[in-house]
């Protein structure tokens, strides 16, 4: 008698039986968009002129002694033929001083670049505030670990000094309370806990294509993706299943097929829903993680973005993981910017000049 052949689990079930390995795996198989990759082989390099850019606009005297870069720094910003050899290839945004010791400034054109950044920071700084209140919002509990909020400060276009600025002057919005489950931590926390009327982002765009399914996603596949009629049938499916949105009471439950679908899509929606208030409608993977549990979200969330790739798209360059939104981009720049956004592009067109421009009588050799 022949042995009976096991059927294939569905698809569903197959993101909650991942292993690590295969998720390695299934990294380095996703499909690759040309046009997000050629943008992370720049962007990468503006990654890590960033913590060096903090370190010299916090100085005294907005100047870096070079020898501050030491070895240690340089290993954790893979600055791997040391720091000058990094500065001098980027002379649009970094000055150094023609003798020794050499110190480190910014260019003119950078420094007004970052005024242009700080000033459209506190145009925004209601924007600012809503976004935090969005993001609490999302969280099941409505508070947040003020640690995971620092991680991603830059990305939700906060103030650097968000704690006092947006926090402590907003007392009828948030409070800031000891977290008894860790010392020395703090936990934020919404103080009027009541419905709010916030629309999701994806539910604008349904509203606004006047889409007849009140769970459907914007699908925008890389290009050259093969899309199966087997794909396709099961795409089409998923833009079918109902969700909680993440403003809602999650009341679904994990357990049956039915009850895991829908706990899958809303954590797509969660995740959709947190790209869309970045300044950027990106973030990186690592940082996103430290809301999942929060949030409650029990899935891998570099897994949920690679199992959705006609919404997220996951790059690996520059020894990180970053997630974009794809509905919110086209050609490699935001569809819709905003003025953070527009500065920060600003200094990062700076640094795609490398050595372009600059003459041979230059202080920065």
């Amino acid at each position: 008698m022949l042995p009976t052949r096991r059927r294939p689990l569905p698809w569903h079930l197959l993101l909650l039986r991942r292993s690590k390995t295969t998720s390695a795996q299934h990294v380095a198989a996703r499909h690759r968009d040309p046009t997000f990759e050629k943008f992370m082989d720049s962007y990468k390099h503006y990654l890590k002129a960033l913590p060096i850019v903090d370190l010299i606009i916090s100085s005294p005297d907005h100047t870096l002694p070079l020898s501050f870069l030491s070895t240690s720094l340089s290993q954790r910003l893979h600055l791997n033929r040391g720091p000058l050899h990094f500065l001098r290839a980027f002379p649009h945004l970094f000055s150094i001083s023609s003798d020794k010791p050499f110190i480190v400034t910014l260019t003119p054109a950078a420094q007004s670049v970052l005024s242009a950044e700080s000033e459209a920071s506190s145009r925004e700084s209601e924007a600012a505030t809503c976004r935090l209140h969005r993001i609490l919002a999302t969280s099941l509990s409505h508070r947040l670990p003020l640690r995971a909020l620092f991680r991603v400060w830059r990305e939700l276009g906060l103030p650097d000094d968000f704690e006092q600025s947006v926090i402590h002057q907003n007392p009828s919005l948030f409070s800031l309370s000891d977290n008894p489950n860790e010392p020395n931590t703090h936990i934020v926390e919404l103080v009027d806990t009541g419905v709010k009327n916030f629309t999701p982002a994806i539910e604008s765009w349904r509203r606004s294509q006047q889409k007849d399914s009140s769970f459907e996603f914007n699908l925008r596949f890389p290009p050259g993706m093969r899309l199966t009629k087997d794909y396709r049938a099961r795409i089409k499916a998923w833009q079918l299943v109902p969700y909680t949105g993440p403003y809602e009471p999650c009341t679904t439950r994990g357990s049956g097929k039915n009850g895991r679908r829908m706990m899958e899509k809303r954590a797509v929606g969660i995740m959709h829903e947190f790209i869309s208030l970045t300044v950027e409608k990106m973030v990186e993977v690592e940082k996103i993680s430290h809301f999942k549990k929060w949030f409650g979200i029990e899935l891998n969330v570099r897994d949920l973005f690679l199992d959705h790739p006609g919404i997220f798209y996951l790059s690996t360059k520059g020894y990180r993981h970053t997630v974009f939104l794809r509905e919110a981009y086209e050609k490699g720049r935001l569809i819709e910017p905003n003025s953070i956004y527009d500065a920060r592009r600003r200094l990062f067109d700076l640094m795609l000049l490398r050595r372009r421009g600059i003459g041979s009588l230059t202080n920065n050799h």
